[in-house]
């Protein structure tokens, strides 16, 4: 029986998309839930090899039952050391079990498109990370209490972090494919009059110019993501294996 990874989304017809391509890939079955339409998490990890969070239109701060739910079942792979990858919302949802902040821009402003981050030094010793993301989100999370910065950005500073050895959060989108991004613009093209947000012409001529180096690293940190349940009690990024 293949080794499967617990796959948290938000709406019916979301999907894994490049993450779970390259875990599938990896041999890995996708046992897929959505809380918000009724699916239970787990008790435990143990059958399983890790679990990620993806995003939605949803904030933390929703009075939300499932949103509760699902920020204090993160305690389940924080306790058990398995590999947590929280993107975007999931990020946001780490954050808040860890005690920091989530909030809007207070200019108002959001990342809808490509934009720049650049690596701290702790994520320079972690590996090598691309310098434009595709992002969607208008608020971001506090780091102070939540781990250690791996990437940051200009308008929301916090763009990338880790808690302890096997946690990760990143507040961009990496697993989105050139299907999603055309259904994102178009469902959503009212997120791009927002301020601060790009015009939707601006994300097809990012993909091609960016794109590729983000597949590069999205490769190299899902092997390294997968490498951190096999280092339990190893708390430093500096720990972690480099994919370079």
């Amino acid at each position: 029986m293949a080794e499967q990874v617990l796959i948290v989304l938000h709406q019916e017809h979301s999907t894994p998309g490049r993450v779970g391509r390259l875990l599938r890939e990896r041999g890995f079955h996708l046992d897929i839930r959505r809380p918000a339409l009724g699916d239970h998490l787990p008790d435990t990890l143990a059958d399983h090899t890790g679990a990620v969070i993806f995003g939605g239109p949803m904030s933390v701060n929703d009075d939300l039952p499932y949103i509760r739910t699902e920020i204090d079942w993160i305690d389940v792979p924080l306790r058990e050391e398995k590999p947590f990858l929280g993107i975007c919302l999931g990020a946001q949802m780490l954050a808040r079990n860890l005690g920091g902040a989530v909030r809007r821009h207070p200019q108002g402003l959001v990342e809808v498109g490509y934009y720049p981050i650049k690596p701290t030094e702790a994520g320079r010793d972690l590996m090598q990370w691309p310098e434009h993301v595709y992002q969607w989100h208008n608020e971001g999370f506090e780091v102070d209490r939540c781990g250690t910065l791996l990437a940051e950005g200009r308008d929301f500073p916090n763009q990338a972090f880790v808690y302890g050895n096997n946690a990760f959060g990143i507040q961009f989108h990496p697993e989105v494919t050139l299907a999603m991004q055309h259904r994102w613009t178009v469902k959503g093209c009212a997120r791009c009059e927002l301020p601060g947000a790009r015009p939707p012409h601006e994300h097809i001529e990012g993909r091609t110019l960016y794109d590729a180096a983000v597949c590069n690293w999205l490769e190299n940190f899902i092997d390294l993501w997968l490498e951190t349940g096999k280092q339990k009690g190893q708390s430093h990024p500096e720990s972690l294996l480099a994919a370079e």
